[in-house]
């Protein structure tokens, strides 16, 4: 897979998305990169620590988060996008469900747009991504947690994204699945996605997982947002186990650390498998 020149061996390798938030109130590090100096910096500081993709939100999507107009959410993101791409020789990602602010973006030098509802809430967003020829990461979601049987349905809702892409017409190389950790889903149903995340290996495409300090985490060892780190490594953890394609964090050197060690893990492994 190729994004913004470089390739990516989506079947072999666990690649880093790191986050860069230039809003005011994201979950975690709301205020802190929403200047361009701030921003450039931290984006300096995560390509040194071994970040493969930069991916550039202006609106928060944290429960309970503040709707803001593309025009607002343009005027975040479309300078940091363009400096990002000026100064640094990185693919850069933007993580809007909006198709104003994808085209904006990407006229500033995005090479792909990280979609949190799978091109389900803007019906013109496919079509923008598909003229750009720009990759996509297409999260699954729903307005509620309602299920009748949850991995059947998770599935079936993630099929429907890649036939709305395919009718689209952007090609099955140019896109990422997510199986959208903390977003339509239950406690129970979060911990269970991240557990049997492998089954979105059945859709034939490659797979991010996003759980970098999460509710899930927090819920589950008690801690406040601040203080997941060690939760986040896990999943990380377990994301390489299962063979997925990028995990998208905040920790990018850290996690980047229990990747290599893990893969040099799973390496040796294989190989005294098969002697």
């Amino acid at each position: 897979m190729i994004i913004g020149g470089k390739e990516f061996d989506t079947k072999h390798h666990t690649y880093i998305m790191g986050i860069l938030n230039v809003t005011p109130d994201s979950f975690s590090d709301g205020g802190r990169y929403n200047r361009m100096d701030a921003a450039l910096f931290h984006t300096r500081e995560m390509i040194r620590e071994g970040a493969d993709i930069v991916d550039v939100g202006g609106e928060s999507t944290r429960p309970g988060h503040k709707k803001i107009s593309d025009e607002e959410e343009i005027s975040r993101v479309a300078p940091v996008v363009e400096k990002l791409k000026r100064e640094f020789d990185v693919p850069v990602s933007i993580d809007t469900y909006k198709s104003g602010v994808a085209a904006a973006a990407i006229r500033a030098g995005a090479d792909l747009v990280n979609d949190i509802w799978g091109l389900k809430y803007d019906e013109r967003m496919a079509a923008v991504i598909a003229k750009s020829g720009a990759a996509c990461c297409l999260m699954h979601n729903r307005k509620e947690a309602v299920y009748n049987d949850f991995l059947k349905d998770f599935l079936e809702d993630m099929r429907e994204c890649v036939r709305i892409a395919d009718q689209a017409g952007i090609e099955r190389d140019r896109i990422i699945l997510d199986p959208g950790v903390g977003f339509g889903k239950t406690y129970d149903m979060n911990l269970e996605i991240i557990s049997r995340m492998e089954i979105l290996h059945k859709l034939g495409l490659p797979v991010l997982l996003g759980t970098s300090r999460k509710s899930v985490i927090g819920l589950t060892l008690d801690l406040p947002a601040d203080q997941r780190e060690e939760g986040t490594l896990v999943t990380t953890v377990y994301a390489v186990q299962k063979r997925c394609a990028f995990v998208r964090v905040h920790d990018v050197e850290k996690n980047r650390r229990a990747i290599q060690m893990t893969e040099a893990l799973r390496a040796k492994s294989g190989k005294e498998g098969s002697e």
